[in-house]
């Protein structure tokens, strides 16, 4: 059994890089603000960027920041001086789909590990020896590779050649999100990060001869034909491991500090319970309930995904509430608010590394010590006594009934 497996979580700013590292990341990635494939996030200054892997160097762990767009011609000249900052910053590796910026990072960044991108759709094992001979040292495999095949590429690449897959998030209706939709519809390139989500829009037929008339495709209106499913592979740490995975990765830079939290809570249960012998405690599996996601499948991995035709919304069985910014030994913490709630709900705090407890709001305070009904103000400081010692970052939600 291999033990030195990594927990991989992303980060669109430095709120969610200290949620990952709090509750269990062994690496990050994230983008500078060139290069990266989600434009939308907020993503990291080079000050930023120095900050962060400062900051979880002094925790232990790793960042590693993406490179992974296809840059065009006139954008290469840019590639060199960032390459350099990178590598003279300390990050520990470059997540790159270009065999061009390949070449460029090991000329300029070379203490930097280069890590193949999905994007570059590696799904055999000639694909994966020959990049591991033009050096890199990480291949992330596509989406659409199954457990099988991951058992087979492992048994045919060099020992050294670290596997990564992704375990849990968003998945992409074109194959490893090669996907021209966004631009031909939106004018916006997802191979540039800018991607609209065209596949998740509600479409209906149009015929030639009647313009203007949208004829329905299901019996309730438009189909969302496009959309896809997200990936839950809590469950199946075991096979992904057995079958020669060394990093486990979760999608989600554009996503929550929230989603961070609870989807790194969780999948470093279902690490550490493979890894010790244990059985997953069924908590982890409905911790991934918790956030906000579309219909789970197991991705590829085991067969044909499907797709979710009723509607592209998203569903989650709680909200966050606030977020603890210090808390004495009885449990008395000064808390920023992030949804509205009010004395009297029932919460559970989620504290890194410890299953959720439930408790009711007994009192609330503001920031002066006047005691409340609720918390309407976005980011208001509080004050409220917690079942139990809660360190900073520990998540105070609110379940849906």
């Amino acid at each position: 059994m291999n033990k030195d497996l990594e927990l991989l979580c992303p980060a669109g700013d430095f709120e969610r890089l200290e949620m990952a590292i709090a509750y269990g990341a062994d690496a990050v990635y994230l983008a500078g603000t060139m290069f990266g494939m989600r434009a939308a996030a907020a993503n990291f200054s080079d000050e930023e960027l120095e900050k962060a892997v400062s900051y979880a160097h002094s925790k232990g762990r790793k960042i590693y920041v993406t490179c992974n767009t296809l840059p065009r011609e006139y954008e290469l000249n840019k590639l060199p001086p960032y390459l350099e900052f990178l590598n003279s910053i300390g990050a520990d590796a470059l997540i790159i789909a270009d065999l061009g910026v390949m070449s460029l990072a090991k000329r300029y960044a070379p203490r930097i590990g280069i890590h193949v991108s999905t994007q570059l759709g590696v799904i055999n094992s000639e694909t994966a020896k020959f990049l591991y001979d033009t050096g890199a040292d990480t291949v992330v495999l596509a989406r659409e590779t199954s457990i099988k095949e991951i058992d087979m590429i492992r048994q045919a690449v060099p020992e050294k050649l670290k596997l990564e897959a992704f375990v849990h998030g968003a998945m992409c209706v074109s194959f490893s999100g090669r996907c021209l939709l966004s631009n031909y519809m939106a004018g916006r390139d997802a191979n540039r990060g800018e991607c609209a989500q065209p596949c998740r829009w509600k479409y209906h037929l149009v015929e030639e001869k009647r313009p203007g008339e949208y004829f329905e495709i299901s019996e309730d209106g438009g189909t969302h034909i496009l959309n896809s499913r997200d990936m839950c592979m809590i469950e199946h740490i075991a096979d992904l491991a057995d079958a020669g995975i060394d990093s486990f990765k979760i999608e989600g830079r554009m996503k929550s500090a929230y989603y961070t939290a609870v989807t790194a809570n969780a999948y470093r249960h279902a690490l550490d319970a493979y890894i010790n012998g244990e059985e997953l405690d069924p908590v982890w599996v409905r911790e991934t309930e918790k956030v906000s996601h579309r219909p789970y499948s197991t991705g590829f991995y085991y067969s044909y995904p499907g797709q979710s035709y009723g509607n592209s919304s998203y569903t989650q069985d709680a909200d966050i509430a606030a977020v603890v910014e210090s808390c004495d030994e009885e449990g008395n913490a000064v808390l920023s608010q992030r949804n509205k709630f009010s004395k009297g709900d029932l919460l559970e705090l989620l504290i890194p590394g410890e299953k959720p407890l439930s408790f009711k709001a007994e009192h609330i305070y503001d920031g002066e010590a006047n005691e409340i009904d609720d918390t309407p103000h976005a980011m208001m400081e509080l004050k409220m006594k917690l079942p139990a010692k809660a360190p900073r970052l520990s998540i105070v939600r609110k379940p849906k009934q």
